[in-house]
């Protein structure tokens, strides 16, 4: 059967062979721009890097003292430990002597998770947003408490709180000392955070962890939780750099070998190929 339907092409037609952007570019002969800025002649030396990526990231310039917390928050979510499973991506890179871009790529990629790094985020601050919401409708931190956990049958899994192999977040303190150092006060979701820390620790001895912290925080600056996951996607990108060169200045192939006795293998047992029929 024939389809006579025509389908309307405009926009598609107006983008062609064009790209088209709100967000700046380069001008030959005049300069490159973001979001309205001369990179050249407003930004080099006059802002900081994290406040260019912040920028870039939001399409706001933030004030210094934020980019300067963001910049502290990347240096304790950035260890140089194999271990962690992005860097761990990464030291397998350099041991089969992959270029440090691709290695530290894919190290950055498997960290964009629900489970952890800065995807986490997303979950944190929507929940301290509706946390807060309930809040301001009259419940208290160990309502929200118990209103969460219900939603797991009685188990204290709230993004933000808790830690699989450690209880509370040594990241935090130092966060903490940034922030009143650079001047910033707690504003309403950070202060709801503490509660809802207070509140599980009594209930459940669960603590506030570095999501949980970072998620509030960065609430109380007016960003959503799309601008802050964008904001900290190379946040690992330090630390995974760092296990791709241990692993590098090793002999090859030496990051975790296998013997073939170490692989549990449960499949159907050794059998002979099949003769090929003539």
């Amino acid at each position: 059967m024939k389809n006579n339907k025509t389908t309307e092409t405009t926009f598609w037609d107006q983008c062609r062979g064009k790209i088209v952007s709100r967000k700046g570019g380069w001008i030959i002969g005049k300069g490159a721009f973001s979001h309205g800025y001369d990179i050249n002649k407003d930004c080099v030396g006059e802002i900081s890097y994290f406040q260019l990526m912040i920028l870039n990231a939001t399409g706001k310039l933030p004030e210094k003292k934020l980019a300067d917390w963001l910049e502290a928050a990347y240096m304790g979510l950035s260890w140089p430990d194999s271990r962690l499973w992005c860097n761990q991506i990464a030291a397998l890179g350099g041991t089969m002597r992959c270029s440090a871009a691709a290695a530290t790529g894919a190290g950055l990629l498997s960290a964009d998770t629900r489970l952890y790094a800065q995807r986490t985020l997303i979950e944190g601050i929507n929940f301290i947003t509706r946390a807060l919401a309930a809040k301001k409708a009259g419940a208290t931190a160990a309502e929200i408490v118990a209103q969460e956990c219900a939603r797991y049958k009685g188990r204290p899994y709230i993004v933000g709180y808790t830690r699989p192999i450690a209880n509370g977040d040594e990241r935090i303190a130092p966060l903490e000392k940034v922030a009143i150092k650079l001047g910033f006060k707690n504003g309403e979701h950070l202060t709801l955070a503490y509660q809802i820390e207070a509140a599980l620790k009594a209930e459940y001895g669960e603590e506030m962890n570095m999501n949980g912290y970072a998620s509030a925080f960065l609430a109380d600056q007016g960003l959503s939780a799309e601008e802050a996951y964008r904001i900290s996607l190379i946040s690992t990108n330090s630390g995974i750099t760092a296990c791709y060169l241990n692993a590098l200045e090793r002999p090859p192939e030496s990051f975790l070998p296998l013997r073939c006795s170490d692989i549990d293998y449960q499949g159907p047992p050794p059998r002979d190929v099949p003769v090929k029929e003539s």
